[in-house]
């Protein structure tokens, strides 16, 4: 990815979401026009600079109406004494803890809980929010979306390793042994992290 990717893709976004709240309260269909050619820029700058292809590109901000926000994301730890549970997404084949976006009419901790249960098998419940984090703000792959990512502490409960549509393995690592992380997801720094938080629940919740 080239190097000004990062702020390229910061700079388009914030076209896409002036064009998206644009078309959110506009009454003039003139305006509409305009904000609708907004957005056309954006998946052409993508195209052109990045070497999306044009249909992924276009496809990335398909259905984003409204109010443009950021989107909201949860990961669970579930920590063994000082390992951790990973999932290994078949995307990408990389490891990751289990987690991600929340659905409509979930709770944050009842999401999180039903993705690691989903993506690992295991049952497992929120004891803490240690961090909330804008993706933004730390060293993951540029990515087209604003994302928050909230970081659970949670309690194993019972169930046993089981892959899930979008994971192809479970296992327990060390934390001082991690296998090749899904950066976009989760740094090792975050685990580290998180793990401190296990070890000193009086910790303050981390943000931004």
């Amino acid at each position: 990815m080239p190097a000004h990717a990062a702020t390229l893709i910061e700079w388009l976004r914030k076209v896409q979401a002036i064009a998206q709240n644009g078309l959110a309260f506009t009454q003039d269909p003139f305006d509409r026009e305009r904000y609708l050619q907004l957005q056309e820029l954006a998946v052409s700058a993508l195209h052109t600079e990045l070497e999306v292809p044009l249909a992924s590109a276009r496809a990335m901000w398909e259905g984003e109406h409204g109010y443009a926000t950021p989107k909201v994301d949860v990961r669970g730890a579930v920590f063994q004494g000082e390992r951790v549970l990973l999932v290994r997404e078949r995307s990408d084949g990389r490891w990751t803890l289990p987690g991600g976006w929340v659905d409509v009419n979930d709770t944050p901790s009842q999401a999180v809980a039903r993705e690691i249960l989903e993506e690992s098998g295991y049952q497992a419940r929120a004891v803490k929010l240690a961090a909330l984090v804008d993706k933004n703000r730390h060293p993951h792959p540029p990515g087209i979306h604003h994302i928050y990512k909230l970081l659970f502490l949670c309690e194993l409960l019972g169930g046993q390793a089981a892959t899930g549509t979008e994971t192809d393995a479970v296992d327990f690592f060390p934390l001082t042994a991690l296998p090749q992380l899904s950066a976009g997801r989760i740094l090792a720094s975050q685990i580290e992290r998180l793990y401190q938080h296990q070890c000193d629940r009086t910790l303050a919740t981390d943000f931004d």
